[in-house]
């Protein structure tokens, strides 16, 4: 007998891939406009007046387009030529496209260079605003950005190299191009300090500078040595760390001599980073590369760290831009994707780990923005007051916030799930990214060390923090309870040995204050119960006190889309 084959008819078919209880994609939206906080603290430390620019920006940064140039940068990493195809010597990195539209839209904003060319008030206030609307689209690119920013009030210092290099520093029409720097619309600068053998110990390192004829301040030198870290190496200066007679000295040293031809500075190899790989790092030698010594010779510690200085306060708002990012795709999320019959943000539990993130990045952001006050005050104002505490808190405020990123960033992927660790979604990389801002510039230990360094060189530093804190005195008993006990922190003999305790203590009390001067007082109250209780204090995100509104702070945070 032969054997029927069966065949279902079509009611037997039914559909298998409906897409149901789905979130859209977070995009197309304005990032300025749909944050809340971020338009609030821009207002009330004077940068109002960039309201429009910083409107047609959080446009760009929340389009399609440019999320996509985001995940293209990162997902072709750049790629090391160090010799021409005719065998010439070249040390050339090459990028994708989207890495170049990105440097192009920072620069095209003056995020590198305005705050410095139109120096006003709120002028550091809206140029952080933009550097945090970019960040949240891709990290990487603001390497770069960032160095060519915090190098120019180094090179000051040396008003006639200054003057020569500030037209090109400051332009906004990007250009990639390897070539010497005559010939180019612009230049961008980046930053040589650690060696194999002594990491953050800089006084370890051995690079030598040898003078070509007359030593001293703004002359020229032949450097010679390896560097272990070069940052962003396809810039067209940098600023390195080499020794003289006098000990470590800060150098200006482009990639092409004056004459146009190749200055002997070397890429060894590209360094196979976990995060940040849209932007290069490497290995590089130095074999008589020419350059001008800038500050005084063997104090380029001293120099190069108002640079660094300026890279820490970017680490802090680039660590609060990964923290908002974060909050905005889940809060985006869990608006949407029912669980239980409810949906995700209507979830009791769901809503105190979404609260307790709100709370978080809108501290770090606050944190961040009063320095942003603080840095208009010293350039414009030369206020003493706000210089210290500007000393004090990039230091304070690089360890705390960046310290808290990667736990924000892990526990936002869990609010998502399964979907959160898929590399086609932004969140693994939020996640890679997170570790980075604390390691470098100086990792939690050298802060920590760092804040010591300014009690002890200027006593005043700590008068600055006390005035600071001193302004929201009797806002919350939790806030004057850790005020005091942070003052008998600082009588410890034992302070370097707990020092990471003792900054902790510093900047939960200064991220209460900033909340209290320029945020919501509820979210001030909030912060400090949540945080500063012993009782109520988690070790993990989702464990806010009873009776906070956590609805509130949700519906603050989500963007509308």
């Amino acid at each position: 007998m032969k054997d029927d084959i069966f065949v279902p008819s079509n009611q037997y078919w039914p559909e298998t891939h409906i897409v149901q209880n789905q979130p859209v994609a977070l995009e197309n939206y304005n990032s300025y406009e749909q944050d809340i906080a971020l338009q609030h603290l821009v207002a009330q430390h004077g940068g109002q007046w960039a309201s429009t620019e910083l409107q047609q920006l959080g446009a760009i940064c929340g389009s399609t387009e440019v999320i996509e140039w985001g995940f293209q940068a990162n997902q072709h990493k750049p790629t090391l030529h160090t010799h021409s195809r005719h065998g010439q010597r070249i040390d050339e990195v090459r990028y994708h496209p989207a890495y170049h539209q990105l440097m192009h839209l920072s620069m095209s904003e003056g995020v590198h260079a305005s705050h410095w060319e139109t120096p006003q008030p709120g002028a550091h206030v809206a140029r952080a605003a933009k550097f945090y609307l970019l960040s949240q689209v891709e990290a990487g690119h603001g390497c770069p950005i960032t160095m060519t920013s915090a190098a120019q009030p180094v090179l000051r210092r040396q008003p006639e190299l200054y003057k020569h290099w500030s037209p090109k520093l400051c332009s906004r029409k990007y250009d990639a191009s390897n070539q010497p720097v005559a010939s180019k619309q612009s230049v961008t600068l980046g930053m040589a300090m650690t060696e194999k053998q002594g990491g953050s110990d800089v006084r370890a390192n051995t690079t030598r500078a040898f003078p070509m004829g007359q030593p001293g301040s703004g002359e020229l030198y032949e450097l010679v040595g390896h560097k272990y870290f070069v940052s962003a190496p396809m810039s067209d200066a940098f600023l390195v760390l080499a020794k003289t007679d006098a000990g470590i000295s800060c150098f200006l040293v482009p990639r092409w001599r004056p004459d146009g031809t190749k200055n002997p500075i070397q890429i060894q190899q590209l360094k196979n980073k976990m995060g940040n790989v849209s932007n290069a790092s490497s290995e590089t030698e130095l074999r008589g590369a020419l350059g001008w010594m800038i500050g005084e010779d063997g104090r380029g510690v001293s120099v190069i760290l108002e640079m660094v200085a300026m890279t820490r306060f970017d680490c802090m708002i680039g660590s609060a831009a990964g923290m908002r990012q974060a909050v905005a795709q889940v809060t985006h999320h869990c608006r949407q994707r029912k669980a239980f019959g409810l949906r995700l943000t209507e979830q009791p539990l769901m809503q105190n780990v979404l609260a307790d993130l709100i709370i978080e990045s809108e501290a770090a952001l606050a944190f961040s923005m009063r320095m942003a006050k603080a840095l208009d005050q010293q350039y414009l104002h030369n206020d003493e007051q706000e210089s210290l505490l500007l000393r004090l808190g990039t230091a304070v405020g690089k360890y705390w916030i960046c310290k808290r990123t990667p736990g924000h960033a892990y526990e936002a992927m869990e609010c998502i799930g399964g979907s959160g660790v898929m590399e086609d979604s932004i969140m693994p990389r939020l996640f890679r990214e997170s570790p980075v801002n604390s390691i470098w510039e100086g990792s939690g230990n050298i802060q920590c060390l760092d804040m010591l360094r300014a009690f002890h060189k200027n006593p005043n530093t700590r008068d600055a923090l006390m005035q600071e804190l001193e302004l929201v005195k009797g806002a919350h008993p939790l806030l004057d309870r850790s005020v005091k006990a942070m003052n008998a922190m600082f009588q410890q003999p034992d302070i370097e040995f707990r020092a990471r305790h003792v900054v902790e203590t510093m900047a939960i009390n200064l991220q209460a204050a900033a909340l209290y001067q320029f945020g919501p007082t509820q979210m001030a109250e909030d912060f400090c119960n949540a945080r500063l209780s012993n009782e109520n204090r988690g070790w993990v995100y989702g464990t806010l006190p009873s009776g906070t509104d956590c609805s509130a702070w949700i519906k603050r945070a989500t963007p509308e889309v």
